[in-house]
């Protein structure tokens, strides 16, 4: 379906020009989205219309498109395949946007597979196209070297809340080139075929652009996608896996099977072109329709009406599955053309400068872990992620003790398991190899094995701890490494210590968690009540600030959460303060009661998480988290000294060398435990303690002890309180 040069031009712009109207209006456009589906199929032609609006993009493309029929018109080159560098970028935070490697290699086959012609289904095209698939003798192939140089696997993450803002896809390239874990600057447009995976591009599951000089060079140069449209596994799926497929076409200079329009199943698609003469002239169709013929005015290529080519990938159906000849022949011309820089991806000198040769070495030894944090007795599944190729593995575990390989793994195996017994922080060694080249990665304390559930009446009030750092009892989530949870000591609800985060004069986006050690609910009766409380202090920077704090629950140790309790922006404080702020007075704190940890919670390892999450406005405040069974109260629920509260619970000195000394008050007489353990929860003293009414002194000696970390757990037959203490 060839029509004059000229006139191709003007229709195409007019066309886009016509879009632009639909651009403004960013609700669901039900017309351009495939059956059943809730997000717009494609957004391709709705951003060139935008970009179509600049006089001077108009001109250079006009230019591009003189030099593209030049190359158009002479025969197709086959045998030789042109191999493109693929860098696959991931915006997101922390959700399910932030799709696995393994989601982002499946892409990567099946965007090859359907290029290449080796989908099996080319064999069922319909009769009426059978023996018209055609390879394209185009292939994708990871980049390994960013624009520095550094070795990498193809793949980026970058971690911000953009990626659920696709209003302005530029902005999410700019969060993506300054913030990505791999290297800080322009990935250039002509070097790297970009794709860009988030979990929101503005409607679309996908768009792109056309090659163009205006922004040949430029990283915004690629692929926008979401993440659920990535492949067939994770959040992929079948029939959303060749929605990559399809962009990459419109990246290679390919418009809809109807024309350059944004409107499937319009009649006015008739009078439209896509510019490729083996393509029946059609309207789209938004579903698998191999019955569809919908336009009767179909050009001498054909000479009689035939019916629709519905498989196309540049199609909306849920049955793609060939391009065609002439489709093939206007991908391999687009990369011909010099000044949309699509010429220097497949040259062997940017093969060479990008690492997409195919050679892949042993750059650098990596590993990742299923779970990090889990309760003594429960597995984990050490994982490697050392790129770009590895043939020899060796694990070491630090301490050697505590744990086990699970039946079937050893220290040489590539993805062994463990078993934990004892609680602890463990460092990990990886050691890999490709045969010539060794590398090693270590991560200390990776991972962090609870110590046994403590009991109800549960209180934490911070007291006696000189950091949050390598604790098992309390775990900090810091993602974005700056101002995480601390111990603050200067300012408290209760005693003369809480939890705090210095949010004042952060950047914007900040996620902070505090998630809790296990604790016992299951001697809790499934038809009684636990109550969660806690008090918290803030106040905002400005009155337009709006942060969160969120809590969850989880009842299996952390592997599964559930959001209990949302607090945000003026109900989490409605008072401001433009300079740093922290609590003076008890009317400056926040009592919370929570009474929705329901019974299918009512387990032997019951964890709480707080999240705060900021925007650079003023510092935040936890204190006396209190969890306990029955009904609300105002007054703290502890159980070693019921009736008084911890203000009087006193360990010095700590850090200490030869004698730790434990000071309390109580209102009547307790039979007493005292039990000092290890990181490891090895048990090194015991005594039993008849505590009298009034004041108390207990003096341990820990000259037997080495230095190092200890925990003191203090009990009564009903409830106990752990401390942690130092000794030189």
């Amino acid at each position: 379906m060839k029509n004059n040069f000229l006139l191709l031009i003007t229709v195409f712009v007019l066309s886009l020009f016509q879009q632009l109207n639909a651009q403004k209006n960013p609700s669901f456009d039900a017309t351009n989205a495939r059956d059943g589906e809730k997000v717009e199929y494609c957004h391709q032609h709705k951003k060139q219309a935008i970009l179509e609006q600049n006089p001077v993009y108009l001109k250079s493309k006009m230019q591009d498109e003189i030099e593209f029929q030049k190359l158009l018109k002479k025969p197709v080159q086959k045998g030789i395949v042109y191999k493109i560098p693929i860098v696959f970028h991931v915006l997101h935070i922390n959700g399910v946007e932030n799709i696995t490697d393994e989601q982002i290699m499946d892409a990567l086959f099946i965007l090859n597979r359907d290029f290449r012609k080796l989908n099996a289904d080319t064999a069922t095209v319909h009769a009426d196209f059978q023996g018209m698939p055609f390879d394209s003798e185009i292939e994708f192939v990871l980049a390994t070297k960013a624009p520095n140089g550094a070795c990498f696997k193809g793949i980026t993450r970058t971690m911000s809340p953009l990626s659920y803002d696709g209003a302005d896809g530029n902005a999410q390239v700019t969060a993506i080139r300054n913030g990505n874990d791999v290297f800080n600057g322009s990935w250039a447009g002509n070097k790297y075929m970009n794709i860009f995976i988030c979990g929101e591009i503005g409607g679309a599951a996908g768009y792109t652009t056309n090659p163009a000089s205006w922004s040949g060079t430029a990283m915004t140069n690629g692929i926008w996608i979401l993440h659920n449209y990535v492949g067939s596994l994770g959040t992929g799926s079948v029939n959303g896996s060749r929605a990559l497929t399809h962009e990459v076409g419109h990246w290679l200079n390919l418009s809809h099977t109807w024309g350059p329009n944004n409107n499937p199943g319009n009649a006015s698609s008739c009078s439209s072109d896509d510019q490729v003469e083996d393509t029946p002239t059609c309207i789209g169709v938004t579903s698998c329709n191999l019955n569809a013929n919908t336009c009767s005015d179909d050009d001498a290529y054909w000479g009689f009406n035939i019916r629709d080519n519905v498989e196309n990938y540049m199609d909306y159906s849920y049955c793609s599955k060939m391009y065609t000849a002439g489709q093939v022949a206007r991908m391999r011309a687009a990369l011909l053309v010099g000044s949309t820089g699509r010429a220097n991806l497949w040259t062997a000198n940017n093969l060479a400068a990008t690492g997409a040769t195919g050679n892949l070495v042993l750059c650098k030894a990596e590993f990742t872990a299923d779970k990090k944090t889990v309760c003594t007795g429960e597995q984990v599944q050490l994982l490697d992620d050392s790129y770009n190729a590895a043939t020899g593995w060796n694990w070491e575990i630090t301490p050697a003790t505590g744990w086990s390989f699970v039946s079937g793994s050893a220290a040489t195996s590539q993805n062994p398991q463990l078993n934990f017994t004892l609680s602890g922080l463990y460092t990990v060694k990886l050691t890999s190899t490709d045969g010539t080249t060794t590398d090693n990665e270590i991560k200390s304390n990776y991972l962090r094995i609870l110590p046994a559930s403590t009991t109800i009446p549960y209180w934490e009030g911070f007291e006696g701890y000189s950091t949050l750092d390598n604790l098992t009892n309390w775990e900090v989530y810091n993602p974005n490494n700056n101002n995480a949870y601390t111990i603050e000591n200067t300012t408290a609800h209760s005693g003369t210590q809480c939890a705090k985060i210095v949010n004042f004069g952060q950047a914007p986006s900040n996620i902070d968690e505090l998630i809790s050690a296990p604790i016992d609910l299951s001697v809790v009766p499934s038809s009684g009540s636990v109550t969660l409380s806690f008090r918290y202090a803030y106040r905002k920077k400005v009155t337009a600030d709006y942060e969160y704090l969120k809590v969850f629950i989880s009842a299996d140790c952390g592997t599964d959460w559930a959001q209990r309790k949302t607090i945000g922006g003026t109900q989490l404080s409605s008072l401001t303060s433009s300079t740093t702020w922290k609590p003076t007075q008890q009317s400056d704190w926040t009592t919370v009661h929570m009474i929705n940890v329901t019974n299918n919670y009512f387990t032997e390892n019951f964890r709480m998480k707080f999240r705060f999450e900021g925007e650079g406005g003023n510092n935040f405040y936890l204190d006396d988290i209190n969890l306990y069974e029955g009904s609300p109260s105002d007054n703290l629920v502890i159980g070693v000294d019921e009736l008084n509260t911890f203000n009087s619970l006193e360990l010095f000195p700590n850090p200490t060398e030869d004698e730790l000394n434990l000071r309390f008050s109580l209102d009547k007489k307790e039979d007493m435990k005292f039990v000092i353990s290890d990181l490891s929860g090895k048990i090194t003293q015991q005594h039993s303690f008849k505590a009298s009414e009034g004041s108390n002194l207990v003096m341990f000696d820990t000259n037997s002890l080495s230095a190092g970390m200890y925990f003191l757990t203090i009990g009564t037959s009903t409830s106990s309180k752990t401390m942690q203490f130092v000794v030189k």
